[in-house]
């Protein structure tokens, strides 16, 4: 049985919980909890458009820079958010960066926090952190900005903080759930290089019911033209529905989700993100965002979720 092979256990990180936290009742019309207005403690009708305040911003701790802590020019203009490590490539071969008050045109220079940085004759000081979860909805991509028009993650999170960031990692335009947003590079960086590729897991919902066998071939293994994947775990997400199940992955390959199943002869109908390096949308409704808070944070520096 594929529950005993070490299907979900829900652990208390927020794992794969679908019946007891209320989040999932899998009912086939798909709601979440579709049972008329609900009322709160003084019965006043709750479940219409609900007014949420906009989440507080949350001051980071910044660990001192040691003063004698050799960086590279274009690494700490991307860590002042002022452009990508490319970009910052660009400005120095065109001569419009001086380090303490000289033109700096030789690429992988280094600098130590105590040089006076200008570009555009302004000087580059090191920006705020900023660190955002968002649960993504439906139809919507996860670009900076997309010449079709279509709603990006950044129009989401828009007016969270002055700093550029950017998603952390990709979710299809069709794939909701948990995406991180950041200006943090040397984080983003850590959580989507392939040899650090931290731990996913995805509420699955397909076209007909999955069989044992397939889902024991997921488990062990399957050859996929990119080459072989196998899922971590696998189990079916309810006692009753065939057609749902949870998969814990760690690949950071395109779409691989929707690939593995479709190379199986199921079409994926739904696919949903609920776990990404320690991270769960709980209590964050489709479409709201939050900041991570400092512990969250620390834990994800530290690398201490698989």
């Amino acid at each position: 049985q594929p529950r005993q092979q070490g299907g979900y256990q829900g652990n208390r990180q927020g794992g794969y919980q679908p019946r007891q936290q209320g989040g999932y009742q899998n009912n086939r019309q798909g709601g979440y909890q579709n049972k008329g207005p609900r009322q709160n403690q003084y019965g006043m009708p709750q479940g219409g458009r609900s007014f949420t305040p906009r989440p507080k911003r949350i001051e980071y701790e910044t660990p001192l820079p040691d003063p004698n802590e050799q960086v590279r020019l274009n690494k700490y203009m991307a860590n002042a958010g002022l452009c990508s490590r490319r970009e910052a490539d660009e400005f120095i071969l065109q001569g419009l960066i001086k380090v303490n008050g000289e033109v700096v045109t030789e690429l992988g220079t280094k600098i130590s926090h105590s040089d006076v940085v200008e570009y555009d004759e302004k000087v580059v000081t090191l920006e705020k952190k900023c660190y955002i979860l968002l649960n993504k909805p439906k139809d919507c991509v996860t670009t900076s900005d997309d010449p079709n028009g279509r709603l990006t993650v950044m129009d989401l999170v828009k007016g969270a903080c002055d700093e550029r960031i950017y998603p952390v990692g990709r979710l299809d335009r069709n794939t909701t759930g948990v995406l991180l947003l950041t200006n943090d590079g040397d984080l983003a960086s850590k959580l989507t290089h392939p040899k650090f590729i931290k731990k996913k897991i995805y509420h699955v919902w397909t076209d007909h019911d999955i069989s044992e066998d397939d889902m024991q071939r997921i488990a062990d293994g399957i050859e996929l033209e990119d080459g072989p994947i196998h899922a971590d775990a696998i189990s079916y997400a309810t006692e009753t529905d065939r057609n749902q199940a949870g998969i814990e992955i760690h690949s950071g390959r395109n779409r691989i989700v929707r690939r593995i199943f479709e190379s199986l002869g199921y079409h994926v109908t739904k696919l949903d993100r609920v776990y990404f390096a320690g991270l769960t949308k709980k209590n964050l409704p489709r479409g709201r965002w939050r900041y991570l808070t400092q512990e969250e944070v620390n834990y994800l520096k530290m690398g201490s979720f698989e």
